[in-house]
């Protein structure tokens, strides 16, 4: 039996491994039109490979994905976190647990999950082609023909694992085959905030903010990061993912308001300010304050809700504590644009689900023919969640189940 799998990224990798050893007679070739391997699994996570997410139930797990989430259940039952921690560990690599709960290797840096990947495949006998691209897929009597750099060639079975393609045209050759393809966005993104003053603290942050959008029902929360073109962070990049489309539709122009201290009842925050100020009446309102508010960025907030902050804490009015409440629950923000990073690029769309068994990834319009990872309508949120869903489409992929 012939396996091609077109795609050497994270889905890719997995998936050709996964064939090997269901298949070990089977020859498989995995076909990179780049000359890079794995190039998203070196990147992530800041160098240190973000594999998965200490989440291990798949009713949980399936929820941090905005598109795929009820699909992804029937794939979760088959290969989920724990068979990604144990499928690692066989292979020698141990994985530890952060507080965030994000799983990265202990060694602290991605090439040991690359060199993972490149020792299993020399050990199993898997060819690598790079610098190859597949123009054209086309079935023939069962069996799908291939076009590689201008020559045809037949295979068995053929595993498409491309990745997500920021343009549709870059799925056109899917769609020529009959798939239904949703058009592709961008997912994780931070926001680009040209005209606002926040920018002057670049690199502050609040462990846990909860970001909502004007006009919308997109709120969420977590870890928020001021950057030298806005905001970025966990908080940021999951609204972006569960607002992906909103968010384009608006043109990536809108107001978003920001709760710096993470506690939606007003009453709780006024409660905890009125008790700092009478238990540091005679500090000076700029120098203290009862949140996990770094000192600038708190000056930064005082002076936007036009208190000075050489008053003393006992001498703050009514009029100014509501000012300030207000201020800290409700700051808004004009947010023109967006930022992607190009490596760790996350696109929602893709081939549509309803065209793939999930319980084989196999098409339901072409037989022999199977999807794994970015290419399909899926995408998590950030945090390990993306690499899971590869690993898991991957490994099911490689099943070759018909």
């Amino acid at each position: 039996m012939k396996v091609a799998v077109i795609g050497g990224g994270a889905a890719g990798f997995f998936a050709a491994l996964s064939a090997k050893k269901h298949s070990p007679q089977a020859e498989v070739v995995i076909f990179e039109k780049s000359n890079k391997l794995l190039a998203k699994v070196k990147i992530s996570g800041g160098g240190r490979c973000n594999v998965t997410h200490a989440c291990f139930k798949a009713s949980m797990l399936s929820k941090f994905y905005p598109r795929g989430a009820k699909q992804l259940k029937k794939s979760f039952a088959l290969f989920n976190t724990n068979h990604t921690i144990a499928w690692f560990k066989e292979r020698g690599v141990e994985l530890k647990t952060e507080a965030d709960n994000r799983m990265f290797p202990i060694t602290d840096t991605s090439i040991t999950i690359i060199n993972c990947f490149l020792d299993e495949a020399r050990r199993l006998g898997l060819k690598i082609e790079k610098e190859t691209a597949v123009t054209k897929i086309v079935q023939v009597n069962n069996k799908i023909n291939l076009t590689i750099d201008g020559f045809d060639y037949i295979y068995d079975k053929v595993i498409v694992a491309t990745g997500g393609s920021p343009k549709l045209e870059g799925l056109n050759w899917l769609k020529s085959l009959g798939h239904t393809i949703v058009h592709p966005l961008p997912s994780l993104f931070t926001f680009n905030m040209p005209n606002e003053e926040i920018k002057t603290l670049q690199g502050l942050s609040v462990k846990n903010a909860i970001v909502r959008i004007q006009g919308t029902k997109l709120v969420h929360d977590g870890p928020l990061l001021i950057t030298h073109w806005g905001m970025s962070g966990p908080a940021i990049l999951k609204t972006s993912a569960w607002g992906a489309r909103d968010l384009a539709n608006l043109n990536y122009e809108f107001k978003v308001l920001i709760n710096w201290v993470g506690i939606s009842n007003e009453d709780e925050v006024r409660t905890l300010l009125n008790r700092h100020c009478y238990n540091y009446d005679k500090k000076k309102v700029e120098n203290s304050n009862p949140f996990e508010i770094p000192s600038r960025l708190w000056k930064y907030l005082l002076e936007k809700s036009e208190l000075e902050g050489g008053k003393m804490n006992c001498d703050l009015s009514k009029k100014e504590k509501n000012k300030l409440i207000n201020t800290l629950l409700n700051d808004v923000f004009e947010v023109k644009g967006k930022t992607t990073f190009k490596e760790e690029f996350v696109t929602c769309g893709g081939v549509c689900l309803n065209d793939v068994d999930m319980k084989t990834m196999q098409s339901k319009v072409l037989s022999n023919l199977y999807f794994a990872g970015e290419v399909l309508n899926i995408d998590g949120v950030t945090g390990g969640f993306n690499f899971q869903a590869a690993w898991t489409t991957g490994y099911i992929a490689g099943q070759l189940k018909n």
